[in-house]
């Protein structure tokens, strides 16, 4: 289903309001109410903290639902089974937790790598993609994220490599329509680094069940809030990060160019925070998320 269809299904369903709406802009310009926005935060921003043991998932919960987050994102690695699927009792307590606090598990990923000229690892990738698509649909998640990928490969061009993105991608498009969970490919400044490639490959796969998870940070042009905006229409899922790279120098992020885009888009869905700093990751993400509702939703504040 393409964007505009999708923004107009999105209108109707609140027709009635409209109606009896007394601001006749909203309507013309066809807004989103911003408490249509949710907010969550990537397992990645723990990772010292998750692998060394200091923190668990339960403990992550607590914290997201301490500062007023509505979901998690349960990385696959964290999981001491991974690559191989968790217990499905393993996975329900984090689903009965999730519930306990009022939380939503709104995403999980693993690391693939579908750049690698080797066929057969290519192929144990996409099993591996098949079985925890299987783990996020057991969660409640709604998307999985995957990768392009960074392997060496020499000998061949990166427009052959493309045409094996696009035949993995259907191929994993297939298992995610079949699990009910949408696969979000995360542009991770590791192949596809320009918004113009990534949308060729996501308009070559053409599935309603492969989408674009936008990190704001993964995009090192000369001026990456132009890329962003470009991907903007593409979304599914947001990361946003502490940084982004104009020119592939470290910039801290404007959060209100970031507000202006996802407002005049009319995006309505998850927004991620993922902090890649040292320091306490806790005090980075509560930063994060007070810097971006006051520019969303007090922009002239």
């Amino acid at each position: 289903m393409d964007k505009k269809r999708r923004k107009l299904l999105g209108i109707l369903t609140f027709s009635p309001f409209l109606l009896y709406a007394r601001n006749l802009n909203f309507i013309q310009n066809k807004t989103i109410p911003h408490t249509r926005l949710q907010y969550s935060v990537n397992a990645y921003s723990f990772n010292s903290m998750l692998r060394n043991g200091e923190m668990t998932f339960f403990d992550m919960m607590e914290f997201a639902a301490g500062i007023g987050l509505d979901a998690v994102d349960l990385t696959g690695y964290y999981f001491p089974s991974y690559p191989k699927p968790p217990s499905d009792n393993e996975l329900f307590k984090l689903k009965r937790k999730a519930l306990e606090l009022g939380l939503n598990i709104s995403w999980t990923g693993i690391r693939n790598d579908f750049v690698n000229p080797n066929a057969e690892s290519r192929k144990a990738d996409r099993e591996m993609i098949r079985q925890w698509l299987s783990v996020s649909s057991k969660l409640g998640a709604s998307i999985m994220r995957i990768f392009s990928g960074k392997h060496d490969h020499e000998g061949y061009t990166r427009s052959e490599v493309k045409d094996w993105l696009v035949d993995e991608f259907r191929i994993c498009a297939g298992y995610a329509e079949e699990t009910g969970v949408l696969l979000g490919l995360q542009h991770h400044n590791d192949f596809l680094f320009r918004s113009d490639e990534i949308i060729d490959i996501l308009k070559r796969i053409d599935s309603e069940w492969f989408g674009l998870i936008l990190d704001i940070g993964s995009l090192h042009a000369e001026d990456p809030y132009h890329e962003i905006q470009k991907l903007a229409p593409f979304a599914n899922y947001w990361f946003i990060k502490e940084y982004v790279y104009p020119a592939g120098n470290k910039t801290p992020v404007d959060m209100k160019k970031i507000a202006t885009i996802l407002k005049n888009e009319g995006y309505q869905g998850y927004i991620s925070f993922e902090s890649l700093s040292d320091g306490n990751p806790k005090k980075v993400i509560s930063s994060m998320f007070d810097s971006f509702r006051n520019a969303f939703e007090w922009p002239s504040g």
